[in-house]
């Protein structure tokens, strides 16, 4: 099976410097034009399904990326982390260190679990696994699971912090599973 993971394009928030969490915001300009950028890129690439957050920013960015030649199916496991309090405020008033370790997974401030996460990440894998084992998949989602999908396609080992870069919006990766 080959995957292609995609972060959505950039939306008012992201360019804000804004949590955004389970809030519903569409692409800004920049955002489609990442997105179309992106299609060009990866046009050669023949995707049998594309799964997506359920997200307005994710669905978005699916329909630019594949909308008029693949199937397009939204799944929940998917969807942001769910950022409690913070959402709305600057990326300031967050500590990513404290809440991206796996070993405390830290839940303040109603900021859903890091390990929760990874375990709805770990379950859409196996699913899409099971269904789909000689398929190309892309997959369209948030820097929360992209992380989370990163880290369990590399089978790096999930302890500490979990923080290895900035995720960009429209970043993609390209991995094959055996």
């Amino acid at each position: 099976m080959k995957i292609v993971l995609v972060r959505h394009g950039q939306t008012e928030n992201n360019f804000l410097g804004k949590i955004q969490g389970l809030s519903n915001s569409l692409l800004n300009d920049t955002g489609r034009r990442q997105c179309q950028n992106l299609r060009r890129r990866i046009d050669k690439i023949h995707f049998d399904y594309c799964y997506m957050s359920p997200l307005v920013r994710a669905v978005e960015s699916a329909f630019i990326l594949v909308g008029d030649y693949c199937e397009i199916i939204p799944d929940k496991r998917l969807i942001e982390r769910n950022m409690g309090e913070l959402e709305g405020k600057p990326f300031t008033e967050y500590n990513a260190y404290q809440f991206w370790n796996y070993t405390l997974n830290r839940s303040d401030f109603g900021i859903e679990p890091v390990q929760d996460v990874f375990k709805r990440c770990e379950d859409f894998l196996k699913y899409i696994a099971d269904k789909h084992a000689d398929k190309t998949i892309l997959i369209v989602t948030h820097s929360g699971p992209y992380r989370a999908l990163r880290y369990l396609l590399n089978k790096e080992t999930l302890k500490g912090p979990l923080l290895d870069g900035r995720i960009e919006n429209c970043q993609y990766e390209e991995f094959e599973i055996n």
